[in-house]
């Protein structure tokens, strides 16, 4: 693995960061680049003060449509938008709707009240996308249709069409992109910040800790329930990883990212391990003159998001999108 901390001059991050790509392409497996039409429609609509929420679809694939919740604020200007991945819930969209599940993860409907367009779709095993005779994330018949695929990369792929959702809706801005998530929908986030370009401010929740300080890394490749990257197996029998968080954190570089870091989190150990992260990467955004661009804030509440953790958002999306 790189040490970003010894990149010394701008002409060495090119080679360095193709190498880097290289390593999560190969973990992380094919990812498709064509665009299907979307043919969006709306299901439903429903006004509330100061926005409209719609239910909306569209396809991803040549046969596979996803319903997401997409919420318009009033008004005539166009806005920036937000992408809001969810947590590892049952219920997916609906936790950022603010339908069902924790009042403080939903940043769809949150970000809406704030005047950003914004969109929560469901991703594979979640919500309407549960296969049938299948429980919640449990990803068995995602590898039986894309073995080839990680269920990672099939989530940065749908979320790249929740984007060019976002494109087509009257009233936003596409040059001012953002993506915000907790837990699952905060590492989603990370790792399609690093895919898509058109991602110009991102905001990670309680996502990770180092692979290489991690006390389970097993959860990224268990045999059961949801498997991220199965590629990744023997790097985590070896503890030999091809990259860390470090690196996928410079390739997203220089769109502002802002990590957010349980010190006491009960879901991911060792969550110290991201400030080292974080400063390997910040090196990379002051080569790319961005620096003050990644930023961590730390607190001890727990894996959960809070009120200062929602100002703390707030502040960021504010300052750069």
């Amino acid at each position: 693995m790189h040490d970003l901390g010894k990149l010394k001059r701008l002409s060495e991050w090119p080679e360095v960061r193709v190498s880097i790509e290289t390593a999560v392409a190969s973990v992380v497996g094919e990812i498709p680049k064509e665009r299907v039409d979307l043919q969006l429609k709306t299901l439903d609509e429903l006004s509330f003060p100061g926005y409209t929420r719609r239910r909306v679809s569209y396809f991803v694939t040549d046969w596979e449509r996803v319903q997401a919740w997409l919420f318009v604020p009033d008004g005539k200007d166009e806005v920036p938008a937000i992408l809001c991945c969810h947590q590892t819930v049952p219920q997916g969209k609906d936790e950022p709707a603010g339908i069902e599940g924790d009042p403080k993860l939903a940043f769809a409907r949150h970000f809406a009240e704030q005047g950003y367009v914004t969109i929560a779709p469901d991703t594979i095993t979640a919500g309407d996308r549960v296969p049938l005779k299948h429980e919640p994330f449990d990803t068995r018949s995602f590898y039986k249709d894309f073995p080839k695929m990680s269920a990672i990369g099939k989530n940065v792929a749908d979320h790249s069409r929740a984007l060019d959702v976002l494109c087509e809706t009257k009233r936003v801005d596409p040059a001012r992109l953002g993506v915000v998530g907790h837990s699952f929908g905060g590492y989603n986030g990370l790792f399609l910040a690093g895919y898509d370009d058109r991602i110009q401010c991102c905001v990670a929740s309680c996502a990770f800790t180092r692979f290489a300080e991690d006390k389970k890394p097993e959860r990224w490749v268990s045999d059961g329930g949801f498997v991220h990257l199965p590629k990744l197996k023997e790097a985590v029998d070896s503890k030999s990883f091809p990259f860390d968080w470090e690196h996928l954190l410079a390739r997203i570089a220089p769109c502002p990212t802002l990590i957010v870091t349980a010190l006491n989190d009960d879901t991911f150990s060792n969550t110290k391990s991201c400030a080292k992260a974080v400063k390997q990467a910040q090196s990379v955004y002051r080569l790319l003159g961005a620096q003050g661009a990644l930023e961590q804030f730390v607190h001890s509440d727990g894996h959960r998001v809070t009120q200062d953790t929602l100002d703390m958002m707030d502040d960021w999306f504010e300052r750069w999108l």
